[in-house]
């Protein structure tokens, strides 16, 4: 079953138990990719569902830390619960000591020496940590590795 059929399950599911917060934020989600597959003329895989569910997630967060700021704790609560809803349709995450070994043995391989190299190493690191670990943090890793 691909994970485009999963969420449609998960919003049938949501339907019959009347859980109006997991309904809402699946519906959003699908909302997403069907928008997504009208621009684009395509039918999205499991990778692209993977992208805008990183993509619905990270929109989440920048909002939350928005009305954190605005003291909105009511919209704050809303945001939280849409993120830990959507990160169920994400694939494991690494652990911390798992992606620092994939930065170190990426920045051996791509034979980066310095900062001026960051991009090559983010763009291999995106294509093979792409929906397993927060680029964020990866990209903090990486400046770290380099700096040295």
């Amino acid at each position: 079953m691909s994970l485009k059929d999963q969420i449609i399950e998960d919003m049938k599911n949501a339907m019959r138990a009347k859980e109006v917060m997991r309904l809402g934020a699946i519906r959003l989600l699908l909302s997403a990719i069907k928008q997504r597959e009208v621009d684009e003329r395509v039918v999205v895989d499991d990778a692209g569902v993977v992208a805008i569910v990183e993509k619905l997630i990270k929109q989440r967060k920048d909002s939350i830390s928005q009305f954190e700021k605005a003291g909105r704790d009511d919209l704050v609560a809303i945001e939280a619960g849409e993120v830990e809803i959507l990160l169920a349709y994400l694939p494991t995450q690494l652990s911390d000591a798992e992606v620092e070994a994939a930065v170190a043995a990426t920045v051996v391989a791509v034979g980066a020496t310095g900062p001026q190299d960051m991009g090559k190493v983010i763009g291999a690191l995106k294509i093979q940590l792409a929906g397993k670990a927060d680029m964020g943090k990866v990209s903090s890793l990486v400046k770290a590795a380099l700096a040295q």
